[in-house]
Order: C-alpha cells, then structure tokens, then sequence
C-alpha cells in the first residue's frame, strides 16, 4: 500500500491515529485502523481534501466496491467499514465535515462462524506433543488454563506471577492496556506447576519478560503464534488458531456452572454479551445431543 502522499490526509491521518490515542485504544486496534484509514485516504487522494469534505454515501459506497472488486473478503470489508465510521466521527466531531455520510454504509453480509472450542482428545494431544519443550508446554498451559489473550501473555514479567498474600493462591496479574483494565486471573496446580518447571530452566537475563529467547530477549507474539501453529499441526488438530485456546477456556468453564460473570471478568471481557454468546454455543451443542440421542 502507498503511503498517503496528499500532505493535508498526512496531517489528517496523524491526527485520527493521535485521538485514537488519547481515547485510550489499544495499540493493535490504533495500528489496525490506521491501516484502514490509510487506504481510505489513499483511495481518496487523487480527488483532493475536499472529496473528503464534501463525500456523500456514493463516494463510501465507490470505496466498498473498490474493496470488493480487489477481492477483500465480506469479514475485512466489515471491519474497514468500522474503522471508516470511526473516522467519519471524528472528522464530524472536528468540524471538518457538517454530516457524517459513512452512517449509511452498509456492512456487507457474511457468515459469523460460532468460536472453535478444542475437543477434549484436541485438547490431550496439544498438551502432550507440547510436552518436549518446557517453554512451550508452560505457554500452552496458562493459555488453556487462564484464557488470557496471547499478547497479554507476551507481555507477562516475573513479577506479574504473584502469589495472594491471604489466601496463598497463586495468580497472574495482567497490566492494564488500552481500554482494557488490570484484572487478576488465578493460577490453578497444573499452571503454576509449569509456570515453576519453566523458570527452572528459563536462560538467566537481565529482561524482566517472563517468556524469553535462548538469547534472553522477550518471545514476540508472532513467534509465539508460530510455535503453537506448529504444535496444532503435530498433533493432528485442524482449523485451529492460538485464540481457540482461549475459546476453550471460556467454554469449559460455562460448561462445569462457573458463573456467566465470573467468567467474563476472568477473561476480561468489556460487555457480558461477549461471554454469553459461548453460553449460547454450549446450549446449541446440547440440544444437538439431545436430538441425536431421539433419533437413535
């Protein structure tokens, strides 16, 4: 993608990103609609500011066909559709613009598939292929035994593992960032265990990161990624990313009556409609049985 060259839709782009910012937004969504809004700029800019100033819904409607005649799928030409409206929002809440026309534009429509929970032989085969590397097993565990997101894995420090000073129980303590608030998230037996076994052989080095090269530097998230993909692929699991981990988490902790919100602020969930939709995928699951179990 070029770069927004128009030295106005710099200004402009930069002043977006900075709002974004200042509201407190993630830094992975700030990068994300940055990238959005970039393309909308670049789209816009052999058209000059004031396309921007004066666009109507046939000006956004020209951008989402644009998308979807280079082949973005429904889901990303949805996403680029919010950041869009964000944009817009802020252009209205800046005077540049008097009417904000991208309240019009429509999402595109495309299937939302349920969350991909692991089945417990999934769930087994994970655990023991990943049993050959300590880091790896450790990193695994707290993903499936906490169903903390990956990034706020990769930022975990020594010192985040904590232990409650009344009643003994261990914990991870994960930092606030962006929108999403501090929240302590308890360690049962098996991932405090591998947390330990971990730091036993974890290379000595002067980074506080809990997860660490041989070389002592921070375990990017990207690395990470890659390593669990691996692990998915050697034991035979399919369709699988890093997020079902947490998927998995969420699901069995409905499934055996732990509470709708306590499992929400485990995970950390902004809205309760968030976990509720896992409840929903557990009752579809159970009338699915029942229903076989008839025909039989």
């Amino acid at each position: 993608m070029n770069a927004v060259k128009n030295n106005e839709f710099s200004q402009l782009h930069k002043a977006f990103t900075d709002e974004l910012r200042q509201k407190s937004r993630s830094e992975s969504t700030v990068i994300a609609y940055a990238k959005d809004i970039e393309q909308l700029l670049n789209f816009f800019t052999s058209r000059g500011l004031d396309s921007i100033k004066k666009s109507g819904i046939e000006d956004l409607e020209s951008y989402k066909a644009y998308l979807q005649g280079n082949n973005y799928t429904p889901k990303s030409i949805s996403r680029k559709i919010n950041s869009t409206r964000t944009f817009f929002r802020f252009l209205l809440e800046s005077s540049i613009i008097q009417e904000n026309p991208s309240d019009k534009l429509s999402h595109p429509k495309f299937e939302i598939k349920p969350p991909r929970v692991l089945t417990e032989m999934e769930y087994r085969a994970l655990r023991d292929v990943s049993r050959v590397d300590i880091r790896l097993y450790s990193i695994i565990e707290l993903l499936l035994q906490t169903g903390i997101r990956i990034g706020e894995l990769a930022a975990l420090t020594l010192e985040d593992v904590r232990t409650s000073a009344d009643s003994k129980i261990p914990y991870l303590y994960i930092k606030a960032a962006g929108s999403h608030p501090a929240r302590k998230v308890p360690l049962n037996k098996s991932a405090a265990a591998a947390i330990e076994e971990y730091k036993r052989i974890r290379p000595e080095s002067e980074d506080e990161t809990l997860f660490i090269t041989k070389n002592g530097r921070p375990l990017l998230v990207r690395n990470i990624r890659t390593t669990i993909d691996k692990a998915f692929e050697k034991s035979g699991i399919k369709n699988a990313k890093v997020n079902d981990l947490r998927n998995t988490f969420i699901a069995h902790h409905l499934a055996n009556g732990v509470s709708l919100v306590t499992v929400s602020k485990l995970v950390g969930h902004k809205r309760l409609s968030t976990t509720e939709k896992y409840l929903n995928l557990l009752n579809n699951k159970q009338e699915d049985q029942e229903k076989d179990l008839k025909e039989l």
